[in-house]
C-alpha cells in the first residue's frame, strides 16, 4: 500500500471518528485513531466500524475499570458487562448517538 493510500485511509477514519464523536475532546480523537491506524486487525474494515470499534476499545481500557476488572480473575465477557454502563455513559458525553448497551 502506498503512502498516499495510507494517508486516505487514515483521513478516513479521523473524519469517522469526528462524526462519530462530535464532542469528543481532540487528545482522545488523536489517540483512538493513532490506535485504529495500529490495529491489524482493522485494516480492512470500513472506516465508520473501524472508528466504532476503536472508539469503544479505547474508551474501555482507557477511561474505565475493565483492566482492573480482568487483574481481578474476571472473564472478558463479565468485565465488559460490568463496565457497559460507563462506556455509554462517555459515548453519550462525546455526543454518539450509538451505544454497547441495547436498551
Amino acid at each position: 500500500m502506498s503512502t498516499g493510500r495510507r494517508s486516505t485511509r487514515a483521513d478516513a477514519i479521523a473524519n469517522a471518528l469526528r462524526n462519530l464523536l462530535p464532542r469528543a475532546p481532540a487528545r482522545e480523537l488523536v489517540a483512538i485513531a493513532e490506535q485504529a491506524a495500529a490495529s491489524h486487525g482493522l485494516r480492512r474494515g470500513r472506516p465508520e466500524a473501524v472508528a466504532w470499534l476503536s472508539a469503544v476499545a479505547w474508551i474501555r481500557h482507557n477511561l474505565t475499570e475493565y483492566d482492573d476488572l480482568l487483574a481481578e480473575g474476571y472473564d472478558h465477557e463479565s468485565a465488559r458487562h460490568f463496565t457497559a454502563t460507563a462506556i455509554d455513559a462517555v459515548l453519550a458525553e462525546w455526543g454518539c448517538r450509538l451505544r454497547v448497551r441495547e436498551e
